[in-house]
């Protein structure tokens, strides 16, 4: 599976910007996605997942109601549509992907980065105060 993610800029506070994230290969294979985020000298860290068999998603507590995952399953793309976003969330953002296989023994929803086989290239995000 590979991921190509995209979007992202430079917005100022109370802004918004989207994220796509376009799968494919081995796309059948998908079990879930995520978007990560990384803030420089902090870990990378979730911020929504979207289950591919089920639709069912899991929002951070950092973001519930200003962000929103949206899941294409049609054209094998997740898109994040952030509002009111804040200087906090300057980051970058990463998608990733773990498969059915991958999955085995982790428990939805997955949190945590190890719990993702492939990534894409992550994509700059930048709020200004």
């Amino acid at each position: 599976v590979q991921l190509q993610a995209s979007g992202g800029g430079l917005v100022q506070a109370g802004g918004s910007l989207s994220l796509s994230c376009v799968a494919s290969g081995d796309t059948f294979s998908v079990y879930a996605m995520g978007w990560f985020r990384q803030s420089p000298g902090k870990e990378r860290e979730l911020v929504v997942a979207v289950n591919w068999s089920d639709g069912s998603t899991h929002y951070e507590d950092s973001v519930p109601g200003r962000f929103i995952i949206f899941l294409d399953k049609n054209e094998n793309t997740v898109l994040l549509q952030m509002n009111s976003l804040k200087p906090e969330d300057t980051a970058v953002f990463y998608c990733a992907a773990v498969t059915h296989i991958f999955r085995q023994g982790s428990r939805w929803p997955f949190k945590m980065p190890y719990e993702y086989e492939f990534w894409g290239r992550g994509t700059q995000v930048t709020v200004s105060s």
